[in-house]
C-alpha cells in the first residue's frame, strides 16, 4: 500500500527506465516471514507506537450486512442466509504513517468483522485498487527490506525489486490513474485475493468481491485537491451517515477455468459473471475502542468459504497477528 508518505518509494519504483538491465544485478534475499515483513512496513514507514503497520490513519464504524438468495447458491455460508448480522468496520488510509495526508493518491481500507450466528466470525481487509501491491510475500519484503547502515528503503534496490518482480506495477499505475476519493463510502474496495465457495450441494466457486457505493463513487479533481484539508475523511464520513444512508452492495466475480487464483496482482477480465451478494450498511462512526483490538486477519472465514491457493493470503495472516501484538505492547 501506498500513501504520500511512502513517495519515496513509489517514485523509485516509478522511475525505472530499462528494466532488463537493473534486473541483472543480484539481490540479497532472505525469505519472507511474518516477522520480517513488519519489519519491512516499519523500515518505509518508521515506528509508530500504538499504530497498525498497514493503514495506520482509520476510523471504525459499525453496520449490518444483509446477504440474498443468489449468494445462498455459491456459498453455504451463514452470512448469505438473509438475516441480518452485525458488522464491525474500520476504514483507512494505505501505508503506515499516521499522520499521512488524506488528500493525496493511494489506496483505501475497507476491512470488516461479520458477527455470524453460532460463534462464527468472518475477517476481510479489502483496498480501493482490483491489485494487491505484489503477488509473493518475498517480492513484498524485497522493495520494503531497508539498508542496514540508513534504516531507511534502500531506492537501488526497491528499483531492482521492481524489474524483478513486473507484478509491482499494477497497483502502481491504478494508483496513479485513479483520482483521491472524496469519502470513504464513495469509492469502490476490493478483496485482490481469491476465495473458494462451497454451497450446500458440495460445488466450489472460486470468487473474488467487491464493495460497491449504492450512490456511487467520487473522486476529487486534481485541480481541486489543495483546497481539501489534509485530514478530512472521518468527519466527512460522520456527516454522511447522519444524513444518508451508507450502502454498499457486496459484488461476487466467478472465477471461470483458467482464471489464476494465486496471484493478487492479476485482475481477471471484466466479463466474468458477477453476483450481487448482498448490502452492507453504515450505521454509525464509532469509537476507536470499538475495532482496535481486531486485527482483520483475512483467514478467518465461515463454514462455505475456503482461501485459495495464494500464498499472500498465509503471509497476510501472520504479519497481521505480528503487527497486532507489537501495536498492543505495552
Amino acid at each position: 500500500m501506498r500513501t504520500a508518505s511512502g513517495m519515496a518509494v513509489v517514485a523509485a519504483l516509478a522511475a525505472i527506465g530499462t528494466q532488463a538491465a537493473v534486473a541483472q544485478t543480484p539481490i540479497p534475499s532472505e525469505p519472507a516471514n511474518a516477522v520480517n515483513l513488519v519489519d519491512g512496513l516499519e523500515g518505509v514507514f518508521g515506528t509508530h507506537a500504538g499504530f497498525r503497520r498497514s493503514g495506520a490513519r482509520g476510523v471504525c464504524a459499525a453496520g449490518e450486512f444483509v446477504g440474498n438468495k443468489a449468494a445462498s447458491a455459491i456459498s453455504k455460508a451463514s452470512a448469505f442466509s438473509g438475516k441480518p448480522v452485525p458488522v464491525t468496520l474500520r476504514f483507512s488510509v494505505g501505508g503506515g504513517n499516521p499522520n499521512a495526508p488524506e488528500n493525496g493518491k493511494g489506496v483505501r481500507g475497507l476491512a470488516a468483522q461479520f458477527d455470524l450466528p453460532n460463534g462464527e466470525q468472518w475477517l476481510m481487509a479489502n483496498i480501493s485498487a482490483p491489485f494487491f501491491t505484489a503477488a509473493t510475500p518475498d517480492a513484498f519484503l524485497e522493495a520494503r527490506k531497508p539498508d542496514p547502515a540508513t534504516k531507511k528503503p534502500d531506492p537501488a534496490k526497491i528499483a531492482a525489486a521492481a524489474a524483478k518482480y513486473p507484478d509491482f506495477k499494477p497497483q502502481m499505475e491504478w494508483v496513479a490513474k485513479t483520482g483521491v476519493p472524496a469519502s470513504y463510502a464513495a469509492v469502490n474496495y476490493w478483496s485482490t485475493n481469491a476465495f473458494k465457495f462451497t454451497n450446500a450441494a458440495g460445488k466450489t466457486q472460486f470468487a473474488k468481491w467487491m464493495f460497491v457505493p449504492v450512490t456511487g463513487q467520487e473522486f476529487i479533481p486534481d485541480d481541486k485537491l489543495a483546497t481539501y484539508a489534509k485530514v478530512f475523511l472521518e468527519d466527512e464520513l460522520k456527516g454522511r451517515v447522519a444524513q444518508i444512508p451508507v450502502e454498499f452492495d457486496m459484488v461476487l466475480q466467478l472465477a471461470q477455468p483458467g482464471d489464476p487464483t494465486d496471484n493478487a496482482t492479476v485482475a481477471w477480465p471484466d466479463d466474468r459473471k458477477k453476483v450481487v451478494a448482498g448490502r452492507l450498511k453504515v450505521t454509525a462512526v464509532t469509537d476507536k475502542s470499538t475495532c482496535d483490538g481486531i486485527n482483520f486477519n483475512p483467514l478467518v472465514l465461515p463454514t462455505g468459504i475456503e482461501g485459495s491457493d495464494d500464498p499472500l493470503l498465509a503471509a497476510r495472516a501472520g504479519s497481521y497477528a505480528v503487527s497486532q501484538a507489537r501495536r498492543l505492547a505495552k
